[in-house]
């Protein structure tokens, strides 16, 4: 890297402190207030970190640093032009690095986790045979459209999915290419999938695995080597890098041999003029071959800021003081009776900072939407695109609509919903307490406020 590239990098390290008295990490946003319909404002606790975590300060100032040398990727000769190439290759290292990927693996930039599954499945050899968990969320559930998939029922415990895959595995016919697709850390749930342990069943049985690390890397370290996965996605828009970029990571041989997802300049290195009027194209083999088109720098540049941050931080103290406001959530909703938090795996299940549950007697977009107008909170409610996990742990449960309610349901189904809290390492103690105070104000004594139903969502009457 440049000298002057590493003065555009440069940042403050954020020095690791004991969990018990560790400040969050500084996001955008922290300040914002917004009106209450009761009157008055409040700063607004952001609670929806596993839709979208807020960008890391550190994040922000980095690239704002790098904004005026901004040039194009790969494709000048100029300074900036060079700076920025030089930039985005080392943010490509950077994410090897975080992710402790081995030797010969790929880092492919792309838009975001749900790009890097639809890439994977571009590539993936003719006949190859496809399993995934119900529980999956859809950018891992749905891709594998052109490959034949068996889609398995929800599990409940870890060694009944590590069972489950090992039986259908060993009885898969044909036996030819086949790829394992498995979260790392539920959407809906915020359980830790026993990855480690389905990598080898897969791998016992000739299989790969790609792991959605979409949920876990915001919170956990994520070691390729170690968890002997063969591919990881994730979102930057989850690990509080804004600007919409992802990754797909590992193993390059499926990538190189398949057509580029998407063919353009960049990912071909020669193209020439047949005699009979068409197009001969020799394409790259690197990472480049599925990176067509202009990159986003910026996007990816915010990444590479992020794992950085992330890990000058250390993971330990950030998993520490995360569990310290899971216990403080779950130990407050247990306080009410009328909450229930949806599981698969139990109460002693490892998770990360992601809850939802159900109120009886009240219809969830209803009381999203009170904890927002009356609270200053951010949550989401619905089904939060995992759809047959969510219908799966809702069961035949009658929701209530209470003063107004979710979308209408098809002809003949109930609409079921839920409320997904998510948190992390950006959240305030005062955040969490004031959702676990809110929650109990609201079922002992009803909203403030009456709402109504307008396109679908639930909203305060006016």
């Amino acid at each position: 890297m440049s000298a002057s590239l590493n003065a555009v990098a440069a940042t403050t390290v954020t020095t690791a402190q004991d969990p018990a008295c560790a400040e969050p990490l500084a996001v955008l946003g922290r300040d914002v207030t917004v009106p209450l319909v009761t009157g008055g404002e409040v700063t607004y606790a952001a609670l929806d970190y596993a839709a979208s975590a807020p960008a890391l300060q550190r994040v922000w100032d980095d690239v704002a640093a790098y904004a005026p040398y901004y040039g194009s990727v790969h494709r000048g000769a100029g300074y900036l032009s060079q700076l920025s190439t030089d930039l985005f290759e080392q943010s490509r290292a950077t994410v090897a690095e975080f992710l402790d990927c081995r030797p010969g693996d790929q880092v492919v930039f792309t838009r975001s986790t749900t790009d890097s599954l639809n890439l994977l499945a571009a590539v993936l050899p003719a006949d190859c045979q496809v399993f995934v968990f119900e529980t999956e969320h859809h950018a891992s559930l749905l891709p594998w459209t052109n490959a034949q998939v068996t889609y398995l029922n929800a599990p409940r415990t870890p060694a009944e999915a590590v069972a489950t895959l090992e039986r259908v595995l060993a009885d898969r016919e044909p036996y030819g290419p086949a790829l394992v697709c498995v979260t790392g850390a539920s959407n809906v749930t915020g359980e830790l999938w026993p990855v480690k342990e389905l990598a080898a069943a897969a791998h016992a049985h000739g299989a790969r695995i790609v792991l959605d690390a979409a949920q876990l890397a915001p919170h956990h370290p994520v070691s390729v080597r170690d968890l002997d996965v063969d591919w990881v996605a994730f979102s930057g828009h989850k690990l509080y890098a804004p600007f919409g970029s992802g990754v797909l990571a590992g193993r390059a041989d499926w990538l190189q041999e398949a057509e580029p997802y998407l063919a353009g300049g960049g990912a071909s290195r020669k193209v020439s003029r047949r005699e009979d009027g068409g197009v001969d194209v020799e394409w790259h083999t690197t990472a480049a071959r599925h990176e067509a088109g202009s990159p986003n720098v910026i996007g990816v540049y915010s990444i590479a800021s992020a794992c950085r941050a992330l890990s000058e931080a250390g993971f330990d103290n950030l998993v520490a003081r995360e569990q310290q406001l899971v216990t403080r959530v779950r130990e407050g909703l247990a306080e009410v009776p009328a909450v229930r938090v949806l599981s698969l795996f139990g109460d002693d299940a490892p998770r990360v900072g992601v809850i939802s549950f159900v109120v009886d007697g009240w219809n969830s977009s209803h009381f999203a939407a009170a904890l927002s107008a009356e609270y200053g909170i951010g949550v989401r409610d619905g089904l939060f695109c995992a759809h047959p996990l969510v219908r799966t742990l809702l069961g035949s449960e009658p929701q209530a609509q209470g003063e107004c309610g979710a979308p209408e349901a098809a002809p003949g189904e109930r609409s079921l919903n839920a409320i997904r809290v998510s948190f992390g390492a950006g959240t305030p103690d005062e955040h969490v307490e004031r959702f676990v105070r809110a929650v109990k104000e609201l079922v002992a004594d009803g909203a403030k406020w009456q709402y109504r139903t307008e396109e679908g969502r639930c909203v305060p009457a006016v």
